[in-house]
């Protein structure tokens, strides 16, 4: 599995070197956020075969309701450029989960040893897919990490933080 995770993290190497990096704030931007009529506010993100996320920080109130739609815009195949969104609880380091998510491709790299460690997470999207989740941000503010667990994306900067006011 390591092999597994170490060949697909040096194929990438090049394509995100390649890449240019963008990072986008997400607030309360009626062009990617939009309320509904039950105080939901939609965040869209896309992942593509630049291994990072197009929005790197997400503002929310404490309490707020937020649903996450996270769209894969990648060409490359699944198996080996899949992305999913998975939000950490506070004091938890990255690092850690991602080391444990090398070995949980049975439940879409999301450790079940780390289910404690997590405030939401979905599974995994391919090219042309989309995932999506609705959740309460923290009631205590702070910051909280946001990363795509697939092996290899998060060190080569696939997160952001939500950032709880």
């Amino acid at each position: 599995m390591k092999i597994f995770a170490c060949v697909c993290l040096l194929a990438a190497v090049p394509i995100a070197a390649a890449a240019q990096v963008s990072s986008k704030s997400v607030g309360a931007s009626p062009a990617r956020a939009a309320r509904t009529s039950t105080s939901v506010r939609t965040i869209e993100l896309t992942g593509g075969d630049t291994m990072k996320y197009d929005v790197t920080s997400i503002h929310a109130r404490p309490g707020e309701r937020l649903h996450v739609v996270l769209r894969s815009v990648g060409t490359a195949p699944k198996v080996v450029m899949a992305h999913n969104f998975v939000v950490l609880k506070a004091g938890v380091k990255p690092e850690d989960f991602v080391n444990a998510a090398m070995d949980a491709r049975a439940t879409d790299f999301i450790p079940p040893t780390m289910q404690d460690k997590v405030i939401v997470a979905r599974g995994l999207v391919g090219p042309g897919e989309r995932v999506e989740v609705t959740f309460t941000a923290p009631a205590k503010p702070g910051t909280y990490t946001y990363l795509c667990s697939f092996p290899g994306h998060y060190m080569v900067g696939m997160k952001g933080d939500l950032i709880v006011k």
